[in-house]
């Protein structure tokens, strides 16, 4: 997998997991869209959830987001 799209990766004191937000789907994915018990496996889980929305947009003809692009300072 080779996605650009940005993962943000958040600890949360109150659930004990590791959320993960992916800005560029804000508004079409409920987000924390996933989590992870560790940062490896929420980074694991944010990039099965990009795939598996990739997927259904590409199955009902939806366009999906653009990723977000950044330039190094």
């Amino acid at each position: 997998m080779n996605y650009r799209y940005s993962i943000l990766i958040q600890w949360s004191e109150a659930d004990q997991l590791f959320l993960v937000t992916i800005p560029e789907f804000v508004g079409r994915v409920m987000q924390p869209c996933t989590a992870g018990k560790t940062y490896e496996e929420a980074l694991m889980m944010a990039q099965d959830c990009i795939a598996a929305c990739l997927e259904a947009w590409e199955a009902s003809g939806e366009v999906p987001p653009v990723a977000a692009s950044f330039a190094a300072a």
